[in-house]
């Protein structure tokens, strides 16, 4: 379905939590699953979802014709730190395009690794779903959009703003050197979200941009910080969270056992997370996670927020409306870690406008309806690269096809197979109606 047209509601409302029972897919490289305690993730893996094990010889490409009968909703793929590089990162986001002849990823895909088997099984056994409620961050965020946060400026020196739980945020005086005070957030404050940008390697983060700070610095799977004066300072941050490195570079190539990600994973309690493979420049696949995760609170999990945005850059480079070389060089480099569906999302709250979805004898009508008037459609912040302006997506709650757009033409929507995508309108006119119709029939499960 290459590009069919619209956008989503459903009566009753669905969610993708609701998705295809058991619809999920372990794929796991052969001579791995042979190793007792790389088999006992996937095999954790597969119980924990009613899934289906998939091996393969010498790359996951090989299984594209049994993952294009399948079509998992799901599929993770269980990799040591060896396998998990940044060649393997590109091939399953090239893999994953081609279970059908649509131009987008076909399915939630996830590659759940860690420092050892120890780590990724604790990681694969993990269930209770995360509402994240407390944030903390090195770069600006959208604080007005969580119950309660703290960032540090990488760009100003001393600027630091918190959000009480039940207050707004404020601005304060932060030290000259964050290094104590970010590891402290992490320590003490137990984020539920932790977000990064800025310089980096996969062996540090540089607190400052624009100004000299201390580092985080990772070595054998475990994380500390180094302030300016050469002090060491260990992390210890055991709670459950999720990862958004979103302007860092090279933060998800994981190339030793002493990389970032590894050590974020194993000593800082990180079940999920992206990352940049390569040297970030155009900026699009890390920061549009603000846009979907953050600043539309409880709408997307961590997995759907990923792909809704990735769906967005492959429908820039589809119409070709917006930089095209920027968009070709974020298409592949950009790792999802975790179990693509174990869920973390934000805690509900008011965003800028709502979305639904309603289905009644193949009938969808998707409804938007602004609430801040004409700036429903604005970003929200701005910091960082390539912000604001992402599309409307939701995902649909079933495979569909034989797509035929009965309403709402006007607003070019694609619709696939499992998800509607949007253009921002952008300018917001309160005369009118931001309703899709459509009607399709389900596919069939084999």
């Amino acid at each position: 379905m290459r590009h069919l047209i619209a956008l989503l509601a459903l009566s009753p409302i669905f969610s993708t939590s609701c998705l295809y029972a058991g619809d999920y897919c372990v794929v796991v490289n052969a001579a791995t699953y042979e190793d007792p305690s790389w088999k006992a993730v996937a095999d954790t893996l597969v119980q924990k979802h009613d899934g289906k094990l998939l091996t393969y010889a010498s790359t996951p490409t090989e299984l594209l014709g049994q993952l294009s009968q399948d079509h998992p909703r799901y599929t993770c793929f269980v990799s040591t730190r060896e396998q998990a590089g940044r060649e393997f990162v590109a091939a399953v986001h090239q893999l994953t395009r081609k279970l059908d002849d649509d131009p987008y990823t076909d399915t939630f895909w996830g590659i759940l690794t860690g420092y050892d088997a120890t780590n990724a099984l604790g990681i694969a056994t993990y269930r209770e779903p995360l509402t994240v409620r407390k944030v903390a961050s090195g770069t600006e965020i959208a604080l007005e959009m969580c119950e309660q946060g703290l960032w540090y400026d990488e760009l100003v020196k001393n600027k630091f703003v918190r959000k009480q739980k039940g207050g707004s945020a404020q601005q304060l005086q932060g030290p000259d050197d964050t290094t104590k005070a970010l590891v402290k957030s992490l320590n003490d404050f137990k984020p539920d979200l932790f977000v990064t940008s800025g310089h980096a390697t996969e062996r540090n983060w540089q607190l400052g941009f624009r100004y000299r700070n201390g580092f985080f610095k990772s070595k054998d799977g475990q994380m500390y910080g180094e302030d300016t004066r050469r002090q060491r300072i260990d992390v210890d941050s055991p709670n459950a969270k999720v990862y958004l490195p979103i302007g860092n570079c090279l933060m998800g190539h994981i190339d030793g056992p002493d990389a970032m990600a590894l050590a974020w994973m194993n000593d800082v309690g990180v079940k999920q997370m992206i990352g940049y493979t390569v040297p970030t420049w155009f900026g699009y696949g890390g920061w549009g996670m603000l846009d979907y995760f953050v600043e539309q609170p409880g709408r997307y999990s961590l997995t759907e927020a990923f792909f809704a945005n990735h769906f967005a850059l492959l429908h820039a480079l589809e119409t070709g409306t917006e930089n095209q070389r920027g968009m070709e060089f974020d298409r592949d480099v950009v790792a999802f870690y975790g179990d693509p569906k174990w869920e973390a999302r934000l805690a509900a709250a008011d965003c800028a406008y709502d979305q639904s979805l309603t289905a009644n004898d193949g009938v969808y009508t998707l409804r938007v309806t602004p609430n801040r008037g004409v700036d429903s459609f604005k970003p929200i912040n701005m910091n960082g690269s390539q912000r604001g302006w992402r599309p409307i997506v939701h995902w649909l709650p079933e495979r569909v096809r034989d797509v035929r757009i009965i309403k709402g033409a006007q607003f070019q929507p694609v619709i696939t197979d499992d998800c509607v995508l949007l253009p921002n309108p952008r300018e917001c006119d309160p005369s009118v109606a931001y309703e899709v119709v459509f009607t399709a029939s389900v596919v069939d499960r084999q």
